[in-house]
């Protein structure tokens, strides 16, 4: 775990590789209740048996629950524990290059890209590739936004 006490601490990180989350198995409720959270009940993902029979042989996450796991898997591998308040911001890109089979583990590679001053604090670029246990492509790919208060 990386732990920044400090917004110059975050400034001279800037470009670092900062670590590889857990493992995190994605099983059938946990898409379930993203399908319920959401309202999107495709097929693909909510019924495995005709699921078995389609494209995946069997039910994918969603891409936006992958998505959101970003923050999760994230605070596995880094702390912001600056003064301020921590806004998420937005994301710049994502990318969902590989579907995620139901029962897989995937993982996040965390890496800081810039880091640029702000008059409140400084906006903080992390890039995430979600790691497919067994698989060469990626989940998912992001980069996110975070506003770091001073």
């Amino acid at each position: 775990m990386r732990t920044f006490h400090t917004l110059d601490e975050v400034s001279a990180a800037a470009g670092e590789e900062l670590g590889v989350s857990d493992w995190v198995e994605i099983d059938q409720a946990r898409v379930q209740q993203f399908a319920d959270a959401t309202g999107d009940h495709q097929w693909i993902h909510v019924d495995p048996e005709r699921a078995a029979t389609g494209p995946f042989g069997g039910t994918i996450a969603h891409g936006y629950l992958t998505l959101s796991l970003v923050p999760m898997l994230g605070a596995l591998v880094v702390a912001f524990e600056t003064p301020g308040a921590k806004l998420n911001y937005g994301v710049n890109k994502v990318r969902f290059p590989q579907p995620l089979l139901v029962g897989r583990r995937v993982r996040a590679h965390v890496s800081l890209g810039e880091v640029t001053d702000l008059p409140a604090g400084k906006q903080v670029l992390l890039r995430y590739k979600v790691e497919i246990e067994g698989e060469t492509k990626p989940a998912c790919v992001a980069e996110t936004v975070v506003l770091l208060l001073a």
